[in-house]
């Protein structure tokens, strides 16, 4: 700020005191600038572990924003589309408490990670999650994936495999495939998808608005509708990119993820709600269990796709039992 511009000017001390508090924003800025070069985060435990959260770079230089709470064995969300890691808050909060340590990421184009015009395509998510468990080192983690954050971690094992993997979990989760194909013939058919673009295209706010309804099935008879549900789900839906997100549309719904479910050779427990009018169960999670090794189906009755927020207790308990499994 120009003081003497103003017609104000600033005595020897009070010039001190800016210059020195300039110095100090800069050096603090210079040192979060350097954490995200390094690919690292800003704050850190003394363990090396980070405590808080900060941002990982990814490949091509987005940075991943990172939350990470607690110690112990470790607990990794990937969120569902269009929202972020606060998606995951009444899991984080539960786990945490109960002695795990727990970590979500924005995927790149949502929340508050960095919004590039390319890489929106999940092979680019898979990899920007394999950037986050690489800079953190992490170890024998549970990943646990929802609606779009499962094909993530999907095809996270397929194309980088489970060193670093224990358990997985596909909540919601949209493998196998989502959209009607030749190989896929109980899909459905783009148009739905196409209506997905544009509404986002249109008019996101209006449309995160409306979806929202469905997505916890408060548009239902008799459904107990939450308005604070429906203002975070546009809160977390307006925080990210309209390019990002428009074009996540394509990878939810047109991947194929057999090939990833395949290769997935680790405990998996896939839970989904028979009520859910996103990822209808009959073409996601019954066919996904039957092509995963090694996994167990649990259904929700009556559950919407949003079960992490209308179940919370119900999922936590689930999440929290096969962790001691």
């Amino acid at each position: 700020m120009n003081l003497q511009a103003n017609g104000i000017t600033p005595s020897p001390t009070r010039r001190r005191i800016l210059s020195a508090g300039a110095e100090a924003a800069g050096a603090v800025a210079m040192s979060g600038v350097a954490a995200s070069a390094a690919g690292g985060t800003a704050a850190h435990a003394a363990n090396g572990h980070q405590r808080s959260g900060g941002y990982v770079r990814a490949e091509d230089g987005t940075e991943i924003y990172v939350k990470d709470w607690g110690a112990g064995t470790t607990v990794v969300f990937s969120h569902g589309w269009p929202l972020s890691a606060d998606a995951w808050d009444p899991q984080m909060l539960f786990l945490v408490n109960q002695g795990y340590r727990v970590i979500a990421h924005d995927r790149r184009g949502h929340g508050r990670s960095g919004q590039p015009s390319a890489g929106n395509d999940m092979d680019t998510y898979a990899d920007d999650l394999a950037a986050v468990l690489d800079a953190l080192d992490l170890r024998n983690a549970m990943l646990v994936g929802h609606s779009t954050g499962g094909g993530e971690v999907a095809r996270y094992i397929g194309r980088h495999g489970s060193k670093r993997v224990a358990k997985a979990v596909l909540i919601g989760a949209v493998p196998p495939q989502m959209v009607e194909s030749a190989t896929n013939p109980g899909g459905l058919p783009m148009s739905v998808f196409d209506g997905i673009r544009d509404g986002v295209a249109a008019n996101r706010s209006q449309f995160y608005l409306d979806v929202a309804m469905p997505f916890y099935g408060f548009n239902r008879p008799n459904a107990k509708v939450s308005q604070g549900l429906i203002q975070d789900f546009w809160r977390q839906g307006m925080q990210g990119s309209i390019k990002g997100q428009y074009e996540c549309v394509k990878q939810f719904s047109e991947v194929d993820y057999t090939e990833d479910l395949k290769k997935m050779d680790v405990p998996t427990l896939i839970l989904h709600g028979d009520d859910d009018q996103m990822v209808p169960i009959d073409n996601s999670a019954r066919l996904s269990a039957k092509i995963v090794r090694n996994a167990t189906l649990k259904v929700y009755p009556g559950a919407s796709h949003g079960m992490c927020s209308t179940h919370v207790a119900q999922v936590n308990a689930d999440l929290l039992a096969f962790l001691k499994e």
